[in-house]
């Protein structure tokens, strides 16, 4: 036990010491700006184009693993939408975005880092996949919903253009297209370059955590979802758990991967789904609420799920 408490215990203390930065130092929220900037747009591409450029290509379309990860994330967002759909009166918008609050996990921010502390580079590939096909899922659902609510304007080219846009622009994913295409050519960057990636790549998690910690006492605890104890439970025990079978079902994959499926399946909500809420002025502070309310029990349950991986009591494959 006490070698996983060595392992969260860094990973959640970069996240409260940026609450408690943020919480003393008082600092403006724009303040935040230019630290988002370098995790999204350089450090954390720096870091899926290294790992994923020494992997070999064959590693790269496991289109079993990908389908199984995303099924799971997208069978929970549609049982969260359902009953919100079922018992607010067919509200729509509302119901899509506590549906992304239920699926929709920290896979950026929180990912990388305690999966490649947990598993080491094996986690990389299918962190930086699943991360890919989950954000272009998410990337679709979102206006695609809005625009059935009648809360997205433009039409439907607009709006397909804008889906497109989103995916194709996304750092991260620029960032996967270009080293898959690396490991496929075997290209290798010049030494000084590959040098300054690796130092870009290693400050990825620990700036991502700090800033998400930031984030966090940023935003004002307003006001309390009804949902919150039915998205708690959706995002942090029955999505990992039904990644897990559904894995298992799918095919028979190496251990480090299903195990990171399962662990960036049981990390809190995104605090996207927040930035997604304010754009379209829906469930905005309650969002915020449902982002906090999780990362906080995410201690207690990301915990608990790397003890029984760590301690042998997971098999990797639950139908061998």
């Amino acid at each position: 036990m006490s070698d996983i408490i060595g392992l969260v215990l860094p990973f959640f203390g970069m996240i409260f010491l940026g609450f408690a930065v943020a919480r003393i130092t008082r600092q403006p929220v724009e303040a935040l700006g230019w630290m988002n900037t370098f995790v999204i747009y350089v450090a954390l591409p720096c870091l899926f184009f290294q790992l994923l450029s020494r992997t070999p290509i064959e590693k790269l379309t496991e289109m079993g693993y990908i389908f199984g990860s995303v099924l799971a994330t997208y069978l929970v967002f549609s049982a969260m939408f359902v009953f919100s759909v079922l018992t607010n009166r067919g509200e729509i918008a509302e119901s899509t975005i506590k549906g992304l609050a239920a699926a929709y996990g920290n896979i950026g921010y929180m990912g990388p880092g305690l999966a490649l502390l947990a598993f080491g580079e094996e986690a990389a590939v299918p962190v930086a996949l699943i991360f890919c096909f989950e954000n272009i899922m998410h990337f679709a659902v979102a206006p695609l919903m809005m625009a059935l609510a009648g809360d997205e304007r433009g039409g439907a080219g607009q709006l397909a253009l804008g889906v497109v846009r989103k995916i194709a622009l996304h750092p991260f994913i620029i960032a996967t297209a270009i080293g898959v295409a690396a490991a496929a050519l075997h290209v290798r960057p010049p030494t000084a370059l590959a040098t300054m990636l690796d130092y870009l790549a290693r400050a990825a998690a620990p700036c991502a955590l700090f800033a998400m910690g930031v984030t966090l006492a940023l935003r004002p605890l307003k006001r309390m979802p009804r949902e919150i104890g039915l998205i708690a439970v959706l995002k942090l025990v029955v999505h990992p758990a039904l990644c897990y079978v559904i894995l298992s079902l799918v095919g028979n994959f190496d251990p480090a991967w299903v195990f990171s499926a399962v662990l960036l399946a049981s990390l809190p909500t995104a605090t996207n789904v927040f930035v997604i809420g304010q754009q379209y002025g829906v469930w905005v502070e309650r969002a915020s609420a449902s982002i906090l309310v999780t990362t906080v029990l995410s201690v207690a349950t990301v915990t608990a799920l790397l003890f029984l991986i760590k301690g042998g009591y997971l098999p990797p494959d639950l139908f061998p």
